[in-house]
């Protein structure tokens, strides 16, 4: 019987290289190893405003991002996370258990709340619902980047919690990190994560932006003083762009290296530019087909949310017996 993965991008913001070579490509790899569950989580997007028409279109186009890059609703459960209400039911029965202080240590809500005048409460429960989002499914993998890292290690430790309390009813999920690719930088600022809410218009390139847009962003992609490659003595934006080629290709160090060593920057660009946009092109092409055939997203969110509410609905159940909360005969 094959173990069951977890995993979820949020619906706000565009989709950009960085989700697909930390997560989306890793995805797609492991699909047929495990009983998949893709998720588009966009019970975490409304933590801040989103303007309704907005959120509702990019919940399809995730969607369809999903299914360009290769996931296949054959082997895949791609779900939009507000069609299971189970996420919500168990992310309560948790929040329960959960004391606040292991909520306010977290460093991605420490962050965010001090750049904000006010924090709406669901900022504080996100890791919560994240631990739902795993433990609903009872998942053994779950694939995440490593700055998730902490909240994975929140949802073990919510697990652990409840299993001591009411007995053994969650499965303990492991980590499964890509090696290659794991940790895009911004192409302005190679020292912060590439993101899909920075504001910057030459921080990220978009898996749907067109060839002229990912070159030009590409060519004036923050490097350093040095002239050339230098593999002993890489800058930060450099490095940024070798990790993108290398990640897009599949070359080996050893063939980076010989290739590159002594390339000067302008020459690595065009070269790193190319590489992108050729690797994009059958994704953004596979998107106009998606969303050109009619019902044909709505339908594979819809056999997703049917085939994860047996699951779902087991779960919850049993954490309703474990914990003695009323279940229908």
């Amino acid at each position: 019987m094959k173990k069951r993965v977890f995993s979820g991008v949020q619906p706000s913001g565009n989709l950009h290289i960085g989700n697909y070579l930390g997560a989306l490509k890793n995805w797609v790899q492991i699909q047929g190893e495990y009983e998949s569950i893709w998720g588009i989580v966009d019970l975490h997007a409304v933590t801040v405003f989103q303007d309704p028409a907005e959120l509702r279109s990019k919940i399809v186009e995730t969607a369809a991002l999903f299914l360009a890059v290769g996931l296949d609703p054959k082997q895949s459960a791609i779900v939009a996370q507000s069609s299971v209400p189970e996420h919500a039911e168990l992310a309560w029965m948790l929040t329960c258990v959960t004391p606040v202080g292991w909520l306010e240590r977290m460093t991605q809500y420490k962050a965010k709340a001090q750049a904000q005048e006010t924090v709406g409460d669901g900022l504080l429960q996100y890791p919560v619902l994240m631990a739902a989002d795993i433990l609903l499914y009872q998942a053994a993998i779950v694939p995440v980047g490593d700055d998730q890292a902490q909240h994975l290690e929140l949802t073990r430790d919510i697990a652990q919690r409840f299993n001591s309390l009411y007995g053994e009813t969650f499965v303990m999920p492991a980590t499964h990190l890509p090696v290659v690719g794991s940790r895009v930088m911004g192409l302005d600022d190679p020292t912060v994560k590439m993101s899909k809410s920075a504001p910057g218009a030459g921080h990220a390139i978009g898996l749907l932006d067109p060839p002229d847009q990912t070159h030009k962003k590409i060519m004036r992609a923050t490097t350093d003083s040095q002239p050339a490659v230098d593999f002993n003595t890489l800058g930060a934006g450099v490095e940024n762009l070798l990790n993108i080629f290398q990640a897009f290709s599949g070359w080996t160090k050893e063939r980076m290296q010989a290739h590159f060593s002594g390339m000067r920057y302008g020459d690595l660009k065009k070269q790193v530019a190319e590489q992108v946009i050729e690797k994009l092109e059958p994704i953004q092409r596979r998107y106009r087909e998606v969303v050109a055939e009619p019902g044909y997203v709505d339908g594979v969110l819809e056999d997703g949310a049917e085939h994860v509410s047996l699951i779902a609905k087991s779960t919850i159940r049993l954490v309703k017996e474990r914990m003695g909360l009323y279940t229908h005969a």
